[in-house]
């Protein structure tokens, strides 16, 4: 195992979101930014898109390690294809309700429980991902929702997250009302050529990489070429890439073992697509062609991916403060020009 070879004390290249590898790159900044403008608002929705593997969970699981769960009561849900009803019983769950029986008492009782958590001097912090998938009666059903408020002040803050076609679906009829509330949009987009280095470096640090191995010049820049800056792509090339330096010894990584990783994966498709007799075990379908050491590989590559560290406790940092400005009626710094 790669982590063994290198001294690693946890694979740093894991396609499961984690808030201890969150990297500040230019686009990802910004995301944060006008997240912190929403809950400094604390009305509204706040959109933010992405392609696929663009970043949006690992932003969410970022936001979540952050913010002050004394003072935010945060509810994440990754939505499906629902509609209205469905919907609001989703967000009942969420909020830790049965959300059985008739719309009415579950509308009800998601209200009093709104409520309550403002009471107790909590707000509520709604996060929908995959909202693309949504039907217009569940988007509308999140709208009816934001309605609630108590004492001049919105019951929960919702932050929608999606990939690019969710944009258009705003543009739809029935859903005027729902993008008058929007109060600011951000589109993620891919990592930049140069921040391809420091985000490889800096999660090969947070997993106690000393050095070992070293990465060239043509090496990076390979890495981008080939993930067209895409973290998740990155992150598989990255894994697939140390796995290969492992088993090779190598002290350094250039670009001609980025191109040979990249030839490997490009035959491994070829090959399942046009397996004619596949081997069940279990769900997944494994070609009877396959050489066997690239079962080893995958089998290796899978548990790598698959491990999951408990999170550490995150510090709490500005969005707690934007917070607490809100709700002794001043304007967030920093903040007035982000919608």
């Amino acid at each position: 195992m790669y982590t063994d070879e290198y001294g690693l004390s946890a694979p740093p290249f894991q396609l499961t979101p984690d808030a201890r590898f969150w990297f500040d790159s230019r686009t990802h900044k910004k995301a944060m930014a006008y997240l912190g403008y929403g809950l400094a608002q604390g009305e509204g929705f706040i959109v933010v898109t992405g392609e696929i593997g663009a970043g949006k969970s690992t932003l969410v699981a970022h936001l979540l390690a952050t913010i002050d769960r004394e003072r935010l009561n945060a509810v994440s849900l990754v939505s499906t294809q629902v509609e209205g009803d469905d919907m609001l019983r989703l967000v009942a769950q969420g909020l830790g309700l049965a959300g059985e029986g008739p719309k009415a008492r579950v509308l009800d009782e998601v209200e009093r429980r709104l409520s309550d958590e403002a009471r107790r001097g909590r707000r509520t912090l709604l996060v929908v991902d995959e909202v693309q998938s949504l039907s217009v009666s569940a988007l509308e059903e999140l709208r009816m929702l934001s309605n609630f408020t108590s004492q001049g002040r919105a019951l929960v803050q919702i932050f929608l997250l999606g990939q690019p076609e969710f944009r258009a679906k705003l543009g739809e009829g029935g859903l005027e009302q729902l993008r008058q509330r929007v109060i600011a949009t951000h589109h993620l987009e891919p990592m930049e050529a140069n921040e391809v280095e420091p985000y490889l470096i800096h999660r090969l640090t947070v997993a106690g990489w000393a050095g070992r191995p070293g990465f060239t010049a043509d090496a990076y820049a390979a890495l981008y070429r080939h993930s067209g800056g895409i973290p998740r792509r990155l992150n598989q090339f990255a894994s697939r890439l140390l796995l290969h330096a492992g088993m090779e010894r190598l002290e350094t990584v250039g670009g001609d073992a980025v191109e040979a990783v990249v030839a490997d994966l490009a035959e491994d498709t070829p090959q399942r697509a046009a397996a004619p007799a596949p081997i069940r075990s279990g769900p997944t379908a494994v070609p009877t062609s396959e050489p066997q050491r690239d079962f080893a590989l995958e089998r290796r590559l899978a548990t790598l991916e698959a491990r999951v560290d408990e999170q550490e406790k995150a510090v709490r940092r500005v969005l707690t403060l934007l917070v607490e400005w809100v709700e002794n009626g001043q304007q967030a710094p920093g903040y007035t020009n982000a919608a």
